[in-house]
């Protein structure tokens, strides 16, 4: 069979393992359209906000983390490849190579938030979170909060999809080391990958967008 479900996995409701899988991926391409809906949202205001206030966004940036930033991006690009590995994998019923990529692609996952734990904690001691307590004297611009209040929402909510990859990874990656999957049967393996990668694409976009403005 050639198709992501073998017969066993079909569930009641789908005439053949074919319908299924292709009404799985269609589900999970539809979903991702309301992800980039709810980012494009946020991306729109970053836009708008920017070309009200160019200097003060080219003001504000630098006191983020270019180092941290740049190696986040670093590990999410290679968390991408592994994860698109680990599918090739599976579907060629190489079990342990699948499980060691599945492993590899969470510890980036990990690595990531680690990372921006660090990253947030440095802004909380510089008092750079949008509330009462804003420093604005490390600022020639008096609305400086805005950017912050946009760069938290937006790195803060990617985050939030970051660890639910995350949990969706270790979910498979428990299931291959069972040897739940193979050629035959590999659709939930290839559907968290694509979402995987939806949530490294996102951050490709906001690393220079946040990070890098000139």
């Amino acid at each position: 069979m050639s198709d992501a479900t073998s017969g066993a996995h079909v569930a009641h409701h789908f005439d053949n393992a074919e319908q299924q899988f292709s009404s799985a991926k269609l589900g999970l391409w539809l979903f991702l359209v309301t992800e980039v809906l709810l980012f494009g949202g946020l991306f729109v205001a970053y836009i708008m906000f920017r070309a009200l206030y160019p200097d003060m966004f080219a003001e504000a940036h630098h006191h983020l983390n270019k180092v941290m930033g740049g190696i986040n991006t670093v590990v999410l690009i290679c968390s991408s490849l592994s994860m698109a590995m680990a599918v090739h994998f599976v579907r060629d019923n190489d079990r342990v190579k699948a499980v060691k990529l599945l492993s590899f692609t969470f510890l980036c996952g990990a690595t990531f938030m680690v990372i921006k734990f660090f990253e947030y904690k440095e802004k909380f001691a510089h008092h750079l979170f949008p509330n009462g307590s804003f420093d604005y004297s490390a600022f020639t611009h008096k609305n400086a909060n805005l950017f912050y209040s946009l760069y938290f929402i937006m790195t803060g909510l990617h985050g939030l999809h970051v660890l639910i990859g995350m949990g969706l990874i270790a979910w498979v990656l428990i299931r291959t080391r069972r040897n739940n999957f193979s050629s035959e049967y590999y659709t939930p393996v290839e559907l968290t990958g694509l979402y995987w990668h939806l949530v490294d694409l996102v951050w490709i976009y906001l690393f220079p967008l946040m990070y890098l403005i000139a």
